[in-house]
């Protein structure tokens, strides 16, 4: 695997048999992964919340069990969130090294770091733990996944320059957000001079189909051209980016990421100026800068589906009244809390790694949708 392609295979968004995340479509993800081998790609990232827990087992069952352990990279993370005590540090690894039917993993990763997780991950000994599994063998490479402001992570990798990578939210959406920070992160890490796995590529399938004026720039560009091709390119052209993940759900969405990323090819100065004006135009226009990573859900006590009330909120702040946005808010509530039923408690917003100000946008939805 010497000649290791920049596309990775995103377990955070697998095929469905229906609106269930837990009934993943195995036959469906079995032809996408063997495709994706037979293409030269070996690497793929799932972590321990994936499908409500269920994205793991589906790695075993439709990559693992099928494949020879050699010919393919796996990557899974360790719940943080889940941690209260330093045993449990070895509890979790064995339950996922026994979920997805391995004995290692190439790449191990501290979930989802930010101040206070990393605080609590200190005090733990999360960081000697991932050295421990390293040293026996269990995790090739170790690191950590994040989600927080540039001086956080340069305060990291100065403690813990044992570290073997890092894993960044990388958009051409997010380059410049002051919230995310994605390039400010970048040049943390490259002045750390740590490989970078780039997450959120795509901006959870939000630049795959951008606004009609995003479109309009990237099209004329070129029209043959996928809008998912651009974002995609944009994170893995920067030095120091050893891996792109993708979250691919069907597999036309595979097809496409594997023709330009089989021989990949940076982008040049002039589709970098497009990239620039289309995330100029995107800034202009989006309202709640969510993901949709459904780490805000969980534990919400109402049960509100928060990032699909966002994404519904940001479609009709950028298109307008198009596309039964009313029909999709009631599809969202059915059965759940809706945005006034919020209690204030906060628990989402401790949860979400953009650190958005959720209690006063679901305020925003409520007012959009709900009649008074």
């Amino acid at each position: 695997m010497d000649n290791l392609k920049k596309l990775g295979f995103g377990c955070m968004r697998l095929p469905l048999l229906d609106e269930d995340v837990t009934h993943i479509d195995y036959e469906t993800l079995k032809a996408m992964f063997d495709r994706f081998l037979a293409e030269g790609f070996t690497y793929f990232d799932t972590a321990y919340p994936y499908h409500q827990e269920h994205s793991e087992i589906a790695v075993r069952e439709c990559l693992v069990k099928r494949h020879p352990r050699d010919s393919f990279l796996l990557a899974d993370k360790m719940p943080v969130f889940k941690i209260t005590k330093s045993e449990e540090y070895p509890m979790y690894f064995q339950q996922q090294l026994e979920r997805c039917g391995v004995e290692y993993f190439d790449y191990y990763l501290l979930h989802n770091l930010w101040s206070e997780a990393y605080d609590l991950t200190t005090k733990l000994g999360g960081f000697e733990f991932i050295q421990k599994i390293k040293a026996e063998g269990k995790a090739r490479k170790v690191g950590f996944s994040f989600h927080d402001t540039a001086p956080v992570l340069d305060r990291i990798l100065t403690d813990h320059p044992e570290v073997d990578f890092v894993q960044l939210q990388i958009n051409y959406s997010d380059w410049e957000s002051a919230s995310i920070q994605s390039h400010a992160c970048y040049d943390v890490a490259r002045k750390h001079n740590k490989p970078i796995i780039v997450m959120e590529p795509v901006k959870g399938g939000g630049l795959a189909n951008p606004s009609e004026e995003v479109q309009k720039l990237l099209k004329g560009y070129n029209p043959d051209a996928s809008c998912a091709s651009w974002a995609i390119r944009f994170a893995a052209s920067h030095e120091g980016v050893m891996m792109v993940l993708s979250g691919m759900t069907q597999p036309d969405q595979l097809e496409d990421n594997m023709s330009y990323m089989k021989d990949f090819q940076p982008l040049s100065g002039a589709e970098i100026e497009i990239i620039n004006k289309a995330a100029e135009i995107i800034a202009a226009s989006t309202a709640i800068p969510c993901t949709g990573c459904q780490y805000c859900v969980d534990d919400c006590p109402k049960q509100i589906n928060i990032p699909r009330l966002f994404s519904i909120y940001n479609f009709v702040q950028q298109f307008g009244t198009n596309n039964f946005p009313s029909m999709h808010y009631n599809r969202a509530v059915a059965g759940r809390g809706k945005p006034s039923d919020c209690i204030g408690c906060g628990m989402c917003e401790n949860h979400c790694p953009q650190h958005l100000p959720i209690r006063e946008n679901l305020k925003l939805v409520s007012a959009m949708f709900e009649k008074k």
